[in-house]
């Protein structure tokens, strides 16, 4: 497996990592088990999870924490804090009150005494980002973090972010997590190019586009029962099934025919062939799933094959 770094910074990662928010929801402790018994086994150094994963009481956190047990030193631990741990909860986001009390919940649930990546979920637009970036600094300084990051952030906030820690010698995000798959491309426009000039590292989630780019559905073909773009709550299916996405899978699909390769590999490869990507972060309910994400990111592309899939995906220049 290939490791990469995390933007400017020292943290090193395997290529495809393993997003952890099926734990406690679709996945039960001894399924977990058996995931993060694979991706150990399959050299994936990097598991990403939340506070706010796997339904009440961050069940995601507690199923990794005992699934990976005494393996816990051997990989990077990612968690978040920022989203409301149930639906009533009126706790969350990134005060120094709040992030002092998760930091330690967390660290309880995944039964370690460090997380190597403390993420800020969402944007707060209650809280100052100075003060978010002073209480993960301080928790740096503690030893209870190792670095710091955020997700969904746009662009401007990011490098509001890192002028802010510059200036007040803060610790800095080396890192965001965004959506990022072949047809949600609106990274590329501000969210890729800052992320190069600041050092900072994308963590691209959903790759597979809720499963559309697995290459497992047609146009013309009911979508299985317990397929994810199926399955109640998640709006996978609002999100992503329209004409336009069904247009393009049935364009790569054939790109993917004519070179004997698959959707799935396509869509780990592409990703993979951008070095501002540090790890793709890839869900599995089952051991089989993990290997298929693993095996999927070996196929070198081109440039041509990269010129002609901007063309497929309505990214080329007119």
């Amino acid at each position: 497996m290939e490791l990469r770094t995390i933007g400017t910074s020292g943290l090193r990662v395997s290529v495809v990592g393993l997003g952890c928010n099926n734990f406690g929801r679709r996945n039960d402790q001894d399924d977990t088990r058996l995931v993060v018994g694979k991706a150990l086994d399959a050299g994936i150094t990097f598991f990403d999870t939340a506070d706010a994963y796997g339904g009440d009481l961050g069940r995601s956190e507690e199923f990794l924490g005992r699934a990976l047990g005494t393996r816990r030193r051997d990989i990077v631990l990612a968690t978040k804090v920022g989203l409301p741990l149930s639906p009533e909860s009126r706790l969350h986001g990134g005060s120094r009150q709040y992030v002092i009390t998760a930091v330690e919940a967390s660290l309880k649930r995944l039964g370690t005494d460090w997380i190597d990546l403390y993420q800020l979920h969402r944007p707060d637009p209650l809280t100052p980002i100075e003060e978010t970036l002073r209480v993960f600094d301080d928790l740096i300084r503690q030893g209870k973090v190792r670095y710091v990051g955020c997700s969904n952030l746009p662009a401007w906030q990011v490098v509001e972010a890192q002028w802010i820690s510059r200036q007040l010698g803060l610790e800095r995000f080396i890192s965001i997590q965004d959506e990022y798959s072949l047809l949600v491309r609106d990274p590329e426009r501000e969210l890729l190019p800052m992320a190069a000039a600041h050092g900072v590292g994308l963590l691209p989630y959903f790759p597979l586009a809720g499963g559309l780019l697995t290459g497992k559905y047609y146009r013309d073909r009911p979508l299985p029962d317990g397929a994810r773009l199926n399955v109640r709550g998640t709006h996978y299916g609002d999100r992503f099934i329209n004409d336009r996405n069904w247009a393009v899978v049935t364009d790569l699909q054939a790109f993917c025919e004519a070179r004997g390769k698959s959707l799935l590999e396509l869509a780990f490869s592409w990703l993979a062939a951008n070095p501002g990507i540090s790890s793709i972060i890839a869900g599995a309910t089952s051991p089989e799933q993990v290997e298929a994400n693993v095996s999927a990111v070996n196929w070198t592309l081109t440039p041509d094959d990269l010129k002609e899939i901007d063309r497929l995906t309505g990214q080329g220049k007119a």
